[in-house]
């Protein structure tokens, strides 16, 4: 090559094709779209400093891309490797953190937090928070679980989740429970309203003013419910509410109720009435599974959308207010809609029970 003369750039049939495409991608990193639209022009027979007047860049910049892709074709138009800075931390510094954090506490405290992390290894406290992130690790956090020990469990699991995906034709299916002791309570002094910037304050002591039991009654089908407040939540109310759905109810199709084992669902009263209506069945919840029950996920709506901030001065003013969700939510209702089928649900229980066995053994 004679110095001063800028290389010839000659395309391929492959090579303008692929050049062209990145040029006309809109997902295309921007610097490898330019670099391709240089070398377009550079194929057109233009010098370097015409190409660079009409992209509006510097002739350098483009004699360098001309060079680069005359040099290694394709290839030559991607960013070279950039070593960077070289690492601080180890691999057996990380090792040490992970293994810490995992099987160890520290002597003032039942987990650990970032700074006391950092100043048992000797890093700094930016550095146990990355390496906490690329592992997943979060000792703050806690969770609670609670096996069902019902040695029926998974004829229950796979009748209940039957319902749930496949319900019998014509037929009504039911989540019956109870949201028992809702406390009606005020704040001691009023609740400041919300302004920009401003969220809303409230004080955290309240001022009881009774309590009232909640039935109610989610159709899977439509999402409605059927709901009343009773004072009491004892076998009698429960037996005046199963009335209730029954007045509320079309005749004629079988009902199916799903419920748990609550000592007033299963009163000699209670089952006398049951057996004069055998349209009805009852499919009770394994032990310590109220999450099966799909109106405990309607109970924590009710919770969050009106009662966790709420203020009642009496309980005939939580009452009106809770028939008053349930009224507006049946004017809409939505059902939710259940995606994980027993043989799912029965395999992360025992994922879950192996690892916790493993757990207990290791400790052992």
């Amino acid at each position: 090559m004679v110095r001063g003369v800028a290389d010839a750039v000659v395309l391929s049939a492959e090579e303008r094709v692929f050049l062209e495409n990145q040029v006309r991608k809109h997902k295309a990193p921007r610097s490898l779209s330019d670099r391709c639209r240089m070398i377009l022009l550079c194929a057109e027979g233009l010098p370097s400093k015409e190409v660079a007047a009409q992209l509006g860049m510097h002739e350098h910049t483009v004699g360098k891309w001309r060079r680069r892709f005359v040099k290694n074709r394709i290839e030559g138009l991607t960013d070279e490797y950039r070593p960077g800075r070289p690492r601080t931390v180890s691999d057996a510094q990380v090792a040490e953190v992970i293994e810490r954090t995992l099987n160890t506490t520290p002597k003032d405290a039942t987990h650990w937090s970032i700074r006391s992390m950092a100043e048992a290894v000797g890093l700094s406290h930016t550095t146990i928070r990355r390496i906490w992130a690329a592992f997943g690790l979060q000792p703050h956090r806690s969770e609670n679980f609670k096996l069902s020990t019902d040695p029926l469990f998974v004829d229950k699991v796979q009748d209940i989740v039957g319902l749930y995906m496949s319900p019998p034709n014509r037929a009504i299916v039911l989540c019956v429970d109870e949201k028992s002791q809702i406390q009606a309570l005020d704040r001691e002094q009023p609740v400041l309203p919300m302004a920009p910037g401003v969220a809303e304050r409230r004080t955290h002591t309240y001022i009881r003013h009774g309590t009232t039991s909640l039935f109610a009654a989610l159709d899977i089908a439509t999402g409605a419910v059927i709901g009343k407040c009773y004072k009491r939540h004892r076998a009698t109310e429960f037996l005046d509410f199963l009335k209730r759905i029954d007045r509320q109810i079309p005749e004629g199709p079988d009902v199916h109720i799903v419920m748990d084992n609550y000592a007033t669902h299963k009163t000699p009263k209670v089952k006398a009435w049951l057996a004069r209506r055998p349209h009805w069945h009852i499919h009770f919840t394994p032990t310590s599974a109220s999450w099966i029950n799909q109106v405990e996920r309607w109970f924590a709506e009710l919770t969050r959308k009106q009662l966790q901030r709420g203020a009642h001065r009496s309980v005939a003013e939580l009452e009106a207010d809770i028939r008053q969700f349930i009224d507006t939510h049946n004017e809409n209702p939505k059902p939710y809609k259940w995606v994980k089928s027993a043989d799912e649900i029965l395999a992360s229980v025992k994922r879950f029970c192996q690892k916790t066995q493993k757990r207990k053994c290791g400790e052992l």
